[in-house]
């Protein structure tokens, strides 16, 4: 497979994704398993991507220390996080009743899902993921249009 340089949103993608797959435990390693996926970028890059999506070293299975992104970085970090990762995973936002429908593209429910349940937004009852779809519940005071219109707000869509 030749290299191809890829944008920022697609490559922190991709490491997310390699990192659920993988026992990484560096940089270099990450990087060898980016060009093996044809992705061609710097250790410096690599470093910068995995500040920006929070990823620690923790003990792994087997003991060696793992990359992992941080589970729980608190609703205030996770409310700061929201909007950016609304803004590089949402593609369409719907409304329904007390639902905000979120569409992304295929395997970014997961990530909006969590940094929606991560931030604890006032009018959330709850969440559910597929793997291109974010079902938003509101609160039935709350409303699916009032919780749609806050995540056009967030992603700067209309």
């Amino acid at each position: 497979m030749g290299t191809r340089g890829i944008g920022k949103p697609e490559r922190q993608r991709l490491i997310r994704s390699l990192l659920a797959d993988h026992e990484v435990r560096s940089q270099e390693q990450l990087l060898g398993l980016l060009s093996h996926e044809g992705v061609a970028t710097t250790q410096a890059t690599v470093s910068r991507d995995l500040d920006d999506l929070g990823a620690v070293k923790v003990r792994g299975p087997g003991g060696e220390l793992v990359y992992r992104l941080a589970s729980d970085p608190g609703p205030a970090t996770a409310r700061d996080r929201l909007a950016a990762t609304v803004q590089q995973f949402v593609v369409r936002i719907a409304a329904s009743g007390n639902l905000a429908v979120l569409q992304t593209p295929p395997a970014g429910a997961g990530p909006v899902a969590s940094a929606i349940d991560l931030a604890e937004l006032p009018g959330v009852l709850a969440t559910i993921a597929g793997d291109d779809t974010v079902v938003v519940i509101a609160k039935e005071q709350v409303g699916g249009a009032e919780l749609a219109d806050r995540f056009r707000r967030l992603a700067e869509t209309t």
